[in-house]
């Protein structure tokens, strides 16, 4: 959040004195990059809180809440900055200083470093909301690129070219929503209980059926709460194993499932006899 302020009052100052609105757009997203960070912030810390009376299944949609707003930020930034490249694009005003692409150049390597180390981050614990941010400060990339691009175009046409630097913030707009509209979707799957991708629910299964006693898998249900996955299975073992047996089972199979997958936070087993055939 503070190498975000740092750029915004940097290239907010940068694009007034050098009459580039392609920087004054840059400033603007990585604004937005400083709310959306601290957004992130508060749900993760939110989504950390353990389960309580009110809660009885913890706090987890916190986290999703936050990738979603995230999401929704950097769209309304994407349309806000379209609205303003459209005016500027209709406002006659000077070539953009020659200066202001060194100030590019440093932003997209300082943002393309963050970005990269806010994605690692969120892949190491599986947060879609810190993924969501690096994806955001990865589009501040995208747009001081664009910048780049249009002020150099600009600044080469010399008289006649003043608007270029305006159609490269249009551009990086549209990217910028995609990928904002892109950004949603996890978080939406999140809240809505989608099942996650194949190689989660199969790595759970494989763990359940290497029980020795298990016969089959009847049902199994996964879900993404926060940071951590819920997961609901009936197991099938032997129509004549007690009750006494059957319990060991299950928590040897909840054992296992935890063991190979130490994301799974609540493991919920419903033992059922097996029927062959």
């Amino acid at each position: 959040m503070f190498v975000n302020l740092l750029l915004a009052i940097i290239k907010l100052i940068a694009g007034i004195v050098g009459h580039a609105y392609a920087l004054v757009a840059d400033a603007v997203e990585s604004t937005t990059d400083i709310f959306s960070s601290l957004v992130v912030y508060g749900g993760l810390r939110i989504a950390a809180q353990p389960a309580d009376e009110d809660h009885p299944y913890g706090h987890g949609r916190a986290e999703a809440l936050a990738g979603a707003f995230v999401a929704l930020m950097l769209v309304a930034a994407g349309i806000g900055i379209a609205i303003e490249a459209v005016r500027e694009i209709r406002t006659p005003h000077h070539v953009p200083k020659a200066w202001t692409l060194a100030v590019l150049v440093g932003v997209i390597v300082i943002k393309q470093v963050l970005a990269t180390k806010v994605f690692q981050i969120g892949s190491e614990i599986g947060s879609t909301a810190v993924m969501g941010d690096a994806r955001h400060h990865r589009s501040d990339v995208i747009t001081s690129t664009a910048a780049f691009v249009g002020i150099s175009i600009a600044v080469i046409g010399g008289p006649g070219w003043e608007q270029a630097d305006d159609w490269a913030a249009l551009v990086a707009s549209l990217v910028i929503c995609y990928n904002g509209v892109k950004m949603l979707r996890p978080s939406v799957n999140d809240l809505m209980d989608r099942l996650p991708e194949h190689g989660v629910v199969q790595a759970i299964a494989n763990a359940a059926t290497s029980i020795p006693d298990v016969r089959a898998i009847e049902k199994l249900k996964v879900r993404k709460v926060g940071l951590q996955y819920a997961v609901d299975l009936h197991v099938q073992t032997d129509a004549l194993m007690s009750l006494h047996d059957a319990h060991i089972v299950g928590g040897k199979v909840k054992g296992a499932i935890r063991a190979a997958m130490p994301a799974v936070d609540e493991v919920l087993v419903h033992m059922e006899p097996y029927e062959p055939g």
